[in-house]
């Protein structure tokens, strides 16, 4: 008989944190030390606990993440695109983990190129991840880069995709993207900050030549970051600054990269906007003056100012303008009305204006990958909880559908007309109507006794569409329904949206889950004995705050890198990402959104009561929620809660916020996730 092992007991080593003449003591701050013996030794006290509680169901956990697997086909690949003469194609091969990135000129019927074989390259490593890839004008190379440790600071590197040779350059921590001017020799780049990992600088490298490479721009302001890209139609080279309110542009001709940058419209506070370049135009989609759905303007080239904005579509109040795609002849939008994606086609001759049809009551359409000006064909995708995602090309000349790939999923019972989804409206607490949206199998008789598993992210105007997913099947096929709400804080309903779930209305968010919550119980999709809550990063801040407000609602708890310990780490200029974060969640140096942040902020209110079951999951070497929040709000929970639910801690040493790499790889994680809700339901098969 296997000996019952005691959950780890960290140990208590009071900081006293004073702010506003306010004292918070935190008897858990020592784990902020990834280096300090002590600490690892706790997270592999704390791995070792969760082994041993889930040992039991390792045989369970195994055939899941095969049945999952066994839905996914392994030697898979894109749908082919085109850009300046060549068919780009990613393929995977059978029993291996990483992409292939291939490419074939002319036609798809020519000899395949392999550019990048990531199984070859990620040997050895126990995270492995090829970050952005791009090629020069002459089509002869590509700044491609690498990330080994999961913090998401990349190697860029050059390789001549002629002779095979990756050049000796190595510039280190960028952000993964790199640019090329149309001399085929310089490009921009964008270094990160080696404390606060913001993307701070913009660098100009020249190839083979022996200089030091020049530091192009410089944000000084610690609450933006800066990226830079080519514009659609090659002409311009384009640097981007921007706050989660505000954003600024800065162009050079690409074809002149030694120019100095022009800037677009200089930053004014909590003008937003975003610009693409057609002829001799700007396109810029806009908030100015008022316009808080967006709205799309024009000018041109020369003159850049916002007095020179000229207004192409207008507000509308109901309609949130999220993107645009141009081509030769045609101007495509990307709209969202009620919720729903909607892909609105418009001919510059002004003969034609229209909306792509779809019928479903809940689905998810988004345009792809579009790079070519002249094509007569926009590719987009379109899935539902219910049906696999599609790539389609549609004809702009003869209005053709053609559906070019399918998600294929690999089993003998699975039947997308087996499943119904539908969306319907909670009322919350202060009479808005928040939706959800629901998957589960036909038949399904709704009195109550049905597992539920509600999702939700609710931050950063971040929409969770109603998206299908083959591993998600293994959960609805032993009977769970499957919710996402809708909550404040994403831009499901538009940007008011947004404004509502966040800074001095972020308990918006919280309450609208909570309520999302009691009316899945109301109307009899489930009850507190089979409700189960699931969240990650700032959707792990969600799980904390409704855990702390209303335990009794929920019987598990899923939290993956849950950013928990809002106050300390908002006050910590020094953690990435926390500058850029204060349009957000606002400031807490300043008392009012101090002590509202505090208000919520589940570690600080943690209280001796009942909690759910609960599998809290993280990173090591997560750059975006650090390990120690997690690590210290479970400490902190083992200590003061009251019940014998299961609370287990697994920390993936290897790896940062977005899990394992490979390809099936974090199927193991979801594994353990799921067979963690069915122990709890009582399926252990």
């Amino acid at each position: 008989m296997k000996k019952e092992i005691q959950p780890p007991i960290a140990k208590k080593n009071p900081e006293k944190l004073i702010a506003h003449n306010d004292v918070r003591i935190d008897n858990y701050f020592w784990l902020n030390d990834r280096e300090n013996e002590d600490v690892i030794a706790y997270l592999n006290a704390e791995n070792d606990y969760t082994k041993h509680k889930m040992a039991h169901t390792e045989q369970f956990q195994k055939d899941l993440f095969e049945e999952m697997k066994s839905r996914i086909k392994e030697d898979d690949e894109s749908v082919p695109y085109k850009l300046n003469g060549y068919w780009y194609i990613t393929r995977y091969e059978k029993g291996k983990d990483y992409p292939i990135y291939t490419r074939k000129k002319d036609t798809l019927g020519a000899e395949e190129e392999v550019l990048f074989d990531c199984n070859e390259m990620a040997k050895g490593f126990s995270y492995f991840k090829l970050g952005g890839i791009s090629i020069s004008e002459d089509n002869t190379l590509a700044a491609f880069s690498t990330d080994t440790v999961s913090r998401r600071q990349y190697t860029l590197q050059i390789k001549n995709l002629i002779t095979g040779e990756v050049y000796d350059d190595q510039i280190l921590n960028t952000t993964g993207s790199a640019t090329w001017a149309n001399d085929n020799k310089t490009i921009f780049y964008t270094r990160k900050d080696e404390v606060t990992l913001r993307s701070d600088k913009v660098y100009k490298h020249k190839l083979h030549e022996n200089i030091e490479d020049v530091e192009v721009f410089h944000e000084a302001d610690e609450t933006y970051n800066t990226f830079v890209y080519k514009t659609k139609s090659h002409k311009f080279l384009v640097i981007g600054s921007a706050s989660t309110l505000t954003s600024e542009y800065r162009f050079v001709n690409a074809n002149t990269p030694d120019e100095e940058f022009k800037i677009f419209q200089e930053r004014v506070r909590e003008l937003d906007y975003a610009i693409a370049h057609y002829k001799d135009s700007f396109y810029v989609i806009t908030n100015a003056d008022g316009a808080t759905n967006f709205k799309l303007l024009k000018t041109d080239e020369i003159h850049t100012e916002k007095r020179h904005w000229k207004e192409v579509l207008p507000h509308r109040k109901d309609v949130l303008l999220e993107d645009i795609e141009i081509f030769k002849d045609y101007l495509v939008v990307s709209e969202r009305e009620n919720g729903l994606n909607k892909i609105r086609i418009i001919s510059w001759d002004g003969n034609e204006d229209y909306y792509l049809p779809f019928d479903s009551e809940t689905y998810t359409a988004n345009t792809g990958s579009n790079p070519d000006f002249d094509s007569e064909f926009l590719r987009y995708s379109y899935n539902s909880l219910t049906t696999p995602s599609s790539v389609i090309d549609y004809n702009f000349k003869t209005k053709a559908k053609v559906v070019k790939k399918e998600q294929e999923v690999l089993s003998d019972t699975f039947n997308k007309d087996n499943y119904t989804s539908e969306r319907i409206w909670a009322t919350a607490r202060d009479g808005v109507k928040v939706p959800v949206s629901l998957v589960y199998k036909k038949g399904l008789k709704l009195n109550g006794e049905n597992p539920l598993l509600l999702y939700a992210y609710g931050s950063y105007g971040s929409t969770i569409d109603p998206y299908f997913s083959t591993v998600r099947l293994s959960l609805l096929d032993r009977g769970f329904i499957y919710a996402i709400a809708h909550i404040r804080g994403g831009e499901y309903l538009g940007r008011d949206w947004y404004e509502n779930g966040k800074l001095l209305t972020k308990l918006n968010t919280f309450h609208d889950f909570i309520d999302c919550t009691k009316h899945l119980i109301k109307e009899n999709y489930t009850t507190e004995k089979h409700m189960y809550a699931y969240g990650g990063s700032a959707g792990g801040l969600l799980m904390g705050a409704i855990i702390n407000m209303n335990p009794e609602l929920y019987n598990g708890v899923l939290a993956a890198v849950p950013f928990v310990d809002v106050v300390t780490t908002m006050l910590d200029d020094t953690i990435p990402l926390t500058t850029g974060e204060y349009d957000e969640w606002g400031n807490p140096n300043e008392e009012a959104y101090y002590h509202y942040m505090k208000s919520y902020s589940p570690y600080d209110n943690v209280e001796a009561k009942e909690y759910p079951n609960m599998l809290v999951t993280t990173g090591l070497h997560d750059s975006q929620v650090q390990y120690w929040e997690p690590a210290k709000w479970v400490a902190k929970l083992r200590d003061v809660k009251t019940d014998d639910n299961l609370l287990l801690f697994q920390t993936d040493m290897d790896a940062g916020h977005g899990g394992a790499s490979g390809r099936f790889e974090s199927l193991k994680e979801v594994a353990l996730e799921y067979v963690f809700l069915l122990e709890l339901e009582g399926i252990t098969s």
